[in-house]
Parts: C-alpha cells; structure tokens; sequence
C-alpha cells in the first residue's frame, strides 16, 4: 500500500511541476492543482490513519485516530478551491484583455525590433 501511495504522490508531484514550468496560463493553474492534490494526499497519508478506531477516545475503544490530518486536509481542500477560482479569473481576464494565455508576452517593439523615436 506504501508503494501505490508513494507513486501516486510522485507523479501528482511531477505532473504538477511540469505544468507549472509552461509558459500558458491554464496548464500552471492545473498545475497547481494537482500539486495541492498531492500535498493534500501527502499530509492525510502522515496521519497515521487505521481502520476501525474511533476519531475520539471514547469509552469502549483502547486507541483513537488522530482527526488533525482531516481537518487540515479538508480546510486545504477548500483554501485550494477558492485558490484556484481566483487564478482562473485573474487567468481569463488577462487571456481577453492579451488575447493570449502565454506567460511571457512581450511588447510589439521588442519583437520586430523597431523604435519609436
């Protein structure tokens, strides 16, 4: 199970740097994305978790899950939604303003090399 976790979280983790290393927009947002999925699937697989135990110590368990690991991955999860609604925003807005969703937009002038003195 270790093996399945720890190569789905290595390549959650290179899809999302390669993605983020684009020069488009909308392939760094899903890069983003999923490396958040793959922190996210990082921090819950840190718990500890068992199968079985109770989130509380109540009075007939012996031993308990740690519930801290789920309450962060579930506060990361929605952090990143409202994370990633805003980048698609700030994303189509420069893709209509430019007409271009690239990165690295230069002037006119700079590419054709011509001046305007």
């Amino acid at each position: 199970m270790e093996l399945v976790v720890a190569t789905s979280l290595g390549g959650l983790t290179a899809a999302g740097i390669y993605l983020i290393l684009r020069l488009r927009a909308f392939p760094v947002i899903l890069g983003l994305t999923l490396l958040s999925y793959a922190v996210n699937v990082f921090v819950f697989a840190t718990g500890r978790l068992t199968v079985g135990l109770p989130p509380v110590l109540s009075d007939g368990a012996s031993a308990y899950t740690d519930p801290l690991p789920q309450a962060l991955v579930l506060t990361a999860i929605v952090i990143s939604f409202g994370m990633t609604a805003v980048l698609v925003l700030i994303a189509l807005g420069a893709f209509l303003e430019a007409g271009d969703d690239r990165v690295n937009i230069e002037d006119e002038t700079k590419t054709t090399g011509e001046n305007d003195a």
